[in-house]
């Protein structure tokens, strides 16, 4: 955690009065639904979204930030929140980052209705500001991230993604969030720039690098918090194993498809299967992969002039890259 208050160390201030606009913004005449945004609220994570908005923001603008950069933050995190609670109804989850999901607490149908609460106070939001342009980047995401979750469960029946194909996943289903997390930071103080697309490309390959680190963790130690073949448990396709199968003969890749799709329950085919990927040099490929967005994502900021946000921004993307869990 030490490296994230380093990174929000030059948006503290901003991040202080964010949280204070953003539960406002979450706030209804209805008693049960305060009660439930304020269990959403207590429970945030590192809050990595509302920080990229704010530093991009400061990075581009010599450190300015107004209130379209707060509401567009809020935006952000609320529709983003409303797809979390929803997506904890679709895979039957009950805890959410350690504390019990909010279906797990008041079951599905309350649930569902506070996503689409949520989304709506996110939309509202943007229109009575006639923030049009932020809440076209927000829905365009929301778009691209659901299109990515449909075309993972279509593939994932067949096993059959290419590289291609598991890029495009990635890109809609991770990528896109943080991308319009930049892009929406530049947009709130420099609408119309040509900074908004060139943020938005950095958030993209950041977000890139960010679920290809995720997906190695799936082969690392039992130390840490994702425990080891999950991902082939599940049956997903990450990009160590797409590797591993395009660099195989016939035989082994029936073999690891059999595994998958017929022993993914028994931890030494689990195992072995890990150890094949590892042979295969499918670690490697993919670590090369993530430094390679790594490197883009630095190049773009290159080109701007010095700051303690941009520092921050570098450091980001170093974390993404670093981070242990």
């Amino acid at each position: 955690m030490k490296v994230i208050s380093q990174i929000k160390l030059p948006v503290e201030k901003e991040m202080e009065l964010f949280e204070k606009k953003f539960f406002q913004s979450m706030s209804s005449q209805v008693a049960l639904l305060n009660r439930i945004t304020h269990y959403i609220v207590n429970r945030k994570g590192k809050q990595m979204r509302p920080m990229f908005v704010f530093l991009v923001a400061k990075m581009v603008s010599d450190g300015k930030v107004n209130e379209r950069t707060y509401r567009g933050a809020s935006v952000i995190e609320l529709i983003h929140t409303a797809t979390l609670v929803h997506d904890d109804v679709v895979d039957d989850s009950n805890r959410r980052r350690g504390f019990f999901s909010i279906n797990a607490l008041w079951k599905n149908k309350i649930a569902v209705l506070v996503g689409d609460y949520l989304l709506s106070k996110g939309l509202l939001l943007s229109i009575d500001n006639n923030d049009f342009d932020l809440l076209k980047i927000i829905s365009v995401a929301v778009r691209e991230m659901s299109e990515g979750e449909l075309l993972q469960i279509e593939k994932a029946r067949r096993l059959d993604i290419t590289e291609e194909i598991y890029y495009e996943i990635i890109r809609q289903k991770t990528a896109t969030l943080i991308a319009a997390c930049c892009s929406l930071g530049a947009a709130s103080v420099k609408p119309e720039s040509e900074d908004v697309e060139e943020m938005r490309r950095f958030g993209e390959l950041i977000g890139m690098a960010f679920q290809i680190k995720d997906d190695l963790f799936d082969y690392g130690d039992d130390k840490i918090g994702k425990p080891t073949g999950i991902d082939i448990k599940e049956q997903k396709m990450t990009l160590p194993l797409i590797y591993a199968l395009n660099n195989s003969d016939k035989k082994e890749k029936s073999w690891v498809i059999n595994s998958i799709k017929n022993h993914n329950k028994d931890k030494k085919r689990v195992k072995e299967v890990i150890a094949f990927v590892k042979q295969k040099g499918g670690l490697d490929y993919a670590t090369k992969r993530m430094e390679a967005f790594q490197e883009e994502a630095l190049k773009i900021i290159e080109n701007y002039p010095q700051s303690q946000y941009k520092d921050s921004l570098e450091l980001m993307v170093n974390y993404v890259i670093e981070r242990k869990k």
